[in-house]
């Protein structure tokens, strides 16, 4: 078992941001519900506390008991949970005359606390709360200041107890990974979680839970599908069978040449070629949900119906990682949304579902590919949507526009290549408009089709920002796709943000 900080959830839109964090310095952390702390477990070292995006007085607020955990675990509050800690053990907080946010710095009242060794007094913090504690309980010491904040930071007599009402976790606090490695310590973590102890581990645990039983995983091409499957060939060899599944909207000789990485890596894999039967059931629909519910089914139909060709097959694996296993879990636990990369496949099959990436975010599931050995390109592949082409062809489906998009998004994702621009941004796409405009084409008169250019930077898609590409590479893109793409006349730039937009178009 890892040994493991526990970082209870209280709703703050960084709590994420503080389990990366805490990952980064080599220690595994699981994020669970305020509620929902895991008394059973023995492997814990300490516990976090986040923000919330309540007040503590508030009659919504969420609130636990905190006593048999402050008594056996090192403790680290963060805004809320600081203000929390203090609220529940008689101090006071109220609302501050003026939103505290921003830039501060801190002075040390205890320079020799164990929380703030290694760094110096001036450091820059960020603050994010409209509540402040205004008095202190008997036995919480203030450690640090700032010019507007006497309590910015106490330690509770008697306890391995913290509060801090800044955030260490974002960039904008210079010397917070610096704090969270010292709670670390505090903790007694060794910080020995690296990807390859995390692959020994998990082959292990796989060997353990699959022993000679056989796996099914549905492959998409994409880095999450891939490293998995490549763990579960590490563990259990040819018990696993893969099915990639052509659904024929996906990009420009795509299927080939990823059937031909996965021989490289060794991996047992079937190629499905299942377009015509995807153009047929997409024939004349336009409305994006109804082509999305479509391309699901129709996966769940071509792989259900490989999978009864094979036999004995117990398991089926999904390249589920972290963020999913938190998305799907709301803060008191109920679901928000399921997140199964093949919706309905275990119900249908009857399966066991194993999910070897469920305790990893994206960046950590490359760093595992990379000491995988696996090639980069499949690693540093942007995100592709499972609908693939047929959510950045608006309108109908046929496959002549699937030709179309297909040269058309080549030509972009080449030269993203070509120019170096390509691991740069999060993600890229060409999407085939329902418009034709007049163009010019020697002396003759066009009336032909329009591409968009989609390209935008990010860190985990929840928001995303129009990546600001040079214009002299989007003029020689441009030039490209309507010099050699036929039926194209026109292309234009999207520069709308996440929100309010979408990454994709569909």
């Amino acid at each position: 078992m890892h040994e493991k900080i526990i970082i209870l959830d209280f709703g703050s839109q960084t709590t994420q941001l503080i389990g990366r964090r805490v990952r980064e310095l080599n220690t595994y952390c699981e994020i669970v519900p305020y509620n929902k702390f895991p008394h059973d477990a023995t492997d814990v070292k300490g516990v976090i506390l986040s923000g919330s995006p309540y007040s503590v007085y508030d009659a919504n607020a969420f609130k636990t008991d905190l006593t048999e955990i402050r008594s056996k675990y090192p403790v680290l509050g963060i805004c809320y949970g600081a203000q929390f800690l203090a609220y529940t053990s008689g101090g006071s907080v109220e609302s501050a005359n003026s939103r505290e946010y921003g830039r501060a710095k801190l002075t040390f009242a205890d320079s020799d606390d164990r929380l703030f060794k290694g760094i110096t007094s001036g450091a820059q913090i960020w603050m994010s709360h409209g509540d402040t504690i205004t008095s202190l309980p008997a036995s919480f010491n203030v450690i640090a200041s700032t010019d507007d904040v006497k309590a910015t930071a106490y330690k509770i007599e008697g306890e391995e107890t913290w509060g801090v009402q800044f955030h260490p976790e974002v960039f904008h606090t210079t010397n917070g990974t610096q704090l969270l490695d010292n709670f670390l310590s505090i903790c007694g973590c060794s910080k020995d979680w690296t990807p390859a102890s995390f692959i020994e581990a998990t082959v292990e645990e796989l060997k353990e839970q699959l022993k000679d039983d056989k796996v099914i995983l549905a492959l998409s091409g994409g880095v999450d599908s891939s490293v998995t499957a490549v763990l579960l060939n590490k563990a259990i060899g040819k018990n696993l069978t893969c099915i990639f599944v052509d659904h024929g909207l996906l990009r420009k000789n795509e299927f080939e040449n990823v059937l031909r990485d996965y021989e490289h890596l060794g991996l047992n894999v079937i190629g499905v070629n299942a377009r015509e039967k995807f153009y047929s059931r997409l024939a004349g629909v336009t409305d994006p949900e109804e082509k999305r519910k479509i391309i699901g089914k129709g996966f769940i139909d071509v792989f259900d119906e490989e999978a009864h060709k094979l036999k004995d097959i117990k398991w089926l694996g999904q390249g589920t990682i972290y963020p999913d296993v938190i998305e799907s879990l709301s803060i008191t636990g109920t679901v928000i949304k399921s997140h199964h990369n093949v919706g309905g496949l275990p119900e249908k099959m009857h399966l066991k579902l194993v999910e070897p990436l469920r305790l990893l975010f994206k960046d950590e599931v490359r760093r595992v590919g990379t000491e995988l050995g696996m090639m980069s390109h499949l690693i540093a592949r942007h995100p592709f949507p499972g609908p693939g082409l047929g959510i950045r062809i608006l309108g109908d489906i046929t496959a002549e526009k699937v030709s179309v998009l297909q040269e058309a998004d080549d030509v972009y994702i080449s030269l993203l290549r070509e120019w170096g621009l390509y691991d740069k941004v999060w993600q890229a796409g060409a999407i085939l408009l329902p418009i034709r405009s007049v163009g010019v084409m020697g002396d003759e008169r066009t009336y032909e089709n329009t591409i968009a250019l989609r390209a935008v930077t990010s860190t985990d898609a929840m928001t995303a920002d129009w990546a600001q590409l040079p214009y002299d590479f989007l003029a020689k893109v441009s030039n490209e796709i309507i010099n050699k793409v036929k039926g194209v006349n026109r292309v234009v730039y999207d520069i709308s943000s996440k929100p309010p937009a979408t990454i994709e178009w569909e």
